[in-house]
């Protein structure tokens, strides 16, 4: 059974992300995910971990950090909203994430 980890923030959950090695920061764009300017096939990642914040009194606080990894070994987080806030596209790349 995995142990569950409550992290007060974002900023926690990616700081002990950045701890486990997940360095990178990914970002969303079009079809793709963007690391250092490269553009990346989403479906070359899987989500290792995920951690969900939800903000105590505004629905555009809540947001989606998650650790990802490529078969290369690039590893790296990815933080999305969710929610009212997330975006089609966001949607389809989440999905080619979590399909793995």
């Amino acid at each position: 059974m995995n142990k569950q980890v409550h992290y007060g923030t974002v900023t926690e959950a990616i700081d002990a992300f950045k701890s486990q090695g997940f360095t990178l920061d990914f970002n969303l764009a079009e079809n793709c995910l963007v690391c250092n300017g490269t553009r990346l096939n989403a479906d070359d990642f899987d989500v290792v971990d995920m951690y969900r914040y939800e903000g105590n009194s505004d629905p555009g606080d809540e947001a989606a950090v998650y650790a990802i990894e490529s078969a290369h070994g690039q590893k790296g987080i990815l933080v999305t909203g969710y929610g009212l806030s997330t975006d089609s596209m966001s949607t389809e790349i989440l999905k080619k994430l979590s399909a793995h």
